[in-house]
């Protein structure tokens, strides 16, 4: 048995009947890292000797008795969320060099149940792309075809899974980036409710949509990682004050009666056919489960795009007016305080990082503040509004997580505006801070994934746990050809 291609819960049994040690495990995973990520490129830093070490005193837990979920169990953590004394750069020249003194919160979370970490994936740079391909350090490659990219922002947590070079990893999610690279790359992702996992020690993108989440080989691994990072935090005043059930506790539960939504602006034009017929072949699947459809209509997703760009890039513009050079970051030259500025800038981001900066100050901007930026304010008041309205007839809504399959690399490097608008089936998630999980529901006749997502009620990550995991126990995923 290939313990690489095991999940969470197969690797815990492993581990626990001491089929193999966590320093074997462990090493395991290194070896296919060795042999694989030459090609894949999921990996910024992976971190050998450290996790020795953490296999080291996972094993003691293991021997002692002291069990958690993932106690012993190897992951991957995407390169903006920190680690005491582990590069965090960002995928970015700005933090080219930056090692954190303090763990994020969902990093001391794992600590406690004993998790081994195997590196830092690649990212697009400040988590500002739908690619992976803006990262200054690797440019990860889809695992089903190499010349096709893995998605963005979390393209390498979503590739490393899926080449079976992690278990499970953690992205984060701003507007799809860890649904949409989890479709393109076969795997289940999900991004929980805001508030429901601290962003304390999340390197920020756009403050009020951005979440943790784990990408997975599956729902039901989903749920473990979601058990382990959840909860409220004194350090991250955006923190909910709720319950953290335990969101292992409905899969395996029927779904006959629930009610899945379909609004018909999901699947209109921009969506390619080959998306439309996999996502609605799955729908009536589930129908034959018991579940009821339900027709629903979303008109304001027509706006979400230009609403969900001008919210994100300027939070964007103020998060990162920090990086200077002086208080943080990649140091530039200059005679002047305003050269030196200028220069550390320039050279420390990217391309598409500057131009976000440039979209978002231009919208807060004095005479330009009421026409945009508070203009998409009041689109996000409406997307929410029509959300709860749907939900008012529905448990769950059933979308496709991308218009289309993982597209070829260079495909968009021209043209900002059509990978802006392939968010189209993800945004509005972040903008009305709900819940939602990406899984494969098919594959293109050359073999590439295609995923669809369930969104649900603000903290009911159970019922779309629920229903993911129902469809999934009756799908048959194809690994990669890798």
């Amino acid at each position: 048995m290939d313990l690489t291609r095991a999940k969470i819960r197969d690797l815990r049994k492993a581990l626990d009947t001491k089929e193999i040690s966590a320093a074997e495990l462990c090493g395991e995973y290194f070896k296919k890292i060795d042999e694989k990520d030459g090609n894949v490129l999921s990996y910024i830093t992976v971190t050998k000797d450290k996790a020795l070490k953490d296999a080291e005193n996972a094993q003691k837990l293991i021997d002692e008795g002291r069990v958690s979920a993932l106690t012993g169990i190897p992951l991957a953590i995407k390169d903006n969320i920190c680690i005491d004394g582990v590069k965090t750069t960002c995928a970015s020249k700005m933090l080219e060099n930056f090692v954190p003194p303090y763990n994020a919160t969902v990093i001391e979370k794992l600590n406690e149940q004993g998790y081994v970490l195997l590196g830092k994936t690649s990212m697009d740079e400040f988590a500002m792309g739908g690619s992976t391909q803006t990262s200054a350090f690797a440019k990860t490659k889809n695992p089903y075809d190499l010349e096709r990219v893995p998605g963005g922002s979390s393209g390498g947590s979503a590739a490393a899974v899926s080449a079976s070079l992690a278990p499970a990893a953690l992205g984060s999610d701003t507007g799809g980036s860890i649904r949409q690279p989890s479709s393109f790359c076969g795997v289940t992702g999900i991004k929980p409710t805001y508030g429901r996992v601290s962003r304390y020690g999340l390197v920020a993108f756009a403050s009020s949509l951005d979440q943790i989440g784990p990408i997975c080989s599956d729902a039901r691994d989903c749920a473990v990682m979601l058990n382990a990072i959840c909860g409220h935090d004194r350090h991250d005043a955006t923190s909910a004050r709720v319950d953290t059930p335990d969101f292992t506790e409905k899969l395996g539960q029927p779904i006959n009666g629930m009610k899945v939504a379909l609004p018909k602006e999901f699947y209109e034009q921009g969506i390619d056919n080959v998306i439309k017929t996999a996502v609605m072949n799955a729908a009536h699947e589930l129908e034959k489960q018991g579940a009821i459809l339900v027709d629903c209509s979303m008109p304001s997703l027509k706006y979400a795009i230009p609403a969900y760009y001008l919210i994100a890039c300027a939070e964007a513009a103020s998060n990162l007016s920090r990086f200077d050079g002086i208080k943080y970051g990649f140091r530039g030259e200059g005679r002047t305080f305003e050269e030196l500025i200028r220069d550390s800038r320039s050279k420390g981001f990217g391309e598409e990082v500057k131009r976000r900066i440039l979209l978002g100050n231009y919208a807060l901007s004095s005479g330009y503040y009421d026409a945009y930026y508070k203009k998409a304010l009041a689109l996000k008041q409406e997307i929410i509004r029509q959300y709860d309205k749907i939900f008012e007839q529905a448990d769950v809504i059933l979308t496709p997580t991308a218009p289309t399959p993982a597209y070829k690399i260079g495909e968009q490097d021209n043209d900002p505006v059509k990978m802006y608008q392939a968010d189209i089936c993800t945004v509005t998630v972040n903008i009305a801070k709900l819940p939602g999980i990406s899984t494969t529901c098919g594959y293109t006749e050359n073999g590439l994934p295609i995923g669809m997502s369930f969104i649900g009620k603000r903290f009911d990550e159970q019922t779309i746990l629920q229903a993911a995991d129902a469809w999934e126990q009756g799908f048959q995923t194809v690994a990669p050809k890798l």
